[in-house]
């Protein structure tokens, strides 16, 4: 899909006056952080993000409406200063025709890309019950092989693989935590939702919920 396609028909969205609006343009979660970007300049604000579709291939972003004011402020003035976004004419905080924001949009889609990225590996970053279930995992497949193979290969076959297990759980945390602290920096508060899954919010703001998901 084009970027005039992917911008038209989240601004479709927005012209409803939807409560959410769904973004899930494919490929990076920089796309995804551009339109969540535009999104806002609407009045809308960040809820979640997740991977869906044919092997994950898509970010999912999930905006809603914000119902304080300054987002009714913001979005006439967006309104104003782009009558013709979504059909052909500029977009705020991107270039034309284009998904890569302008300079003075750089810092907002940056952080907007650590919340998308940040939601999106929760999908992939084990718990302790998980990584329990993996190793018994490796066990298994280390007692399968021992029918057929020698207990050194059997056992050398599972450990690589519990090796790489090990590794890769490490590295998404790392990688996480970093994430965490940026956005601790950036004046975002940790709080966890429902499933006890962490999730970070601007000062004020709450977990979506079934009505004024965002309300102070």
């Amino acid at each position: 899909m084009s970027v005039e396609r992917h911008i038209a028909g989240m601004l479709q969205q927005i012209a409803r006056q939807q409560d959410i609006v769904e973004i899930a343009p494919q490929g990076s979660t920089a796309k995804a952080a551009a339109l969540a970007h535009v999104a806002e300049q609407y009045g809308y604000t960040y809820g979640m993000a997740y991977r869906t579709g044919f092997k994950n291939s898509l970010v999912q972003v999930r905006m809603y409406r914000d119902p304080q004011p300054g987002a009714r402020v913001r979005e006439a003035a967006t309104l104003t200063a782009h009558p013709q976004a979504g059909n052909g004419g500029t977009v705020p905080g991107l270039e034309q025709s284009s998904l890569k924001p302008l300079p003075e949009a750089v810092a907002a889609v940056a952080v907007l890309k650590d919340l998308i990225t940040f939601d999106v590996m929760a999908q992939y970053v084990a718990d302790r019950s998980q990584k329990v279930k993996c190793y018994l995992a490796c066990a298994v497949l280390t007692g399968i092989l021992l029918i057929d193979r020698s207990p050194v290969e059997a056992v050398a076959s599972g450990g690589a693989v519990a090796l790489l297990l090990t590794v890769a759980f490490k590295v998404g945390a790392s990688r996480r935590g970093k994430i965490a602290q940026r956005l601790t920096d950036a004046g975002f508060l940790a709080v966890r939702d429902e499933q006890g899954a962490q999730r970070f919010l601007r000062p004020g703001q709450q977990l979506p919920g079934h009505t004024n998901p965002f309300a102070a």
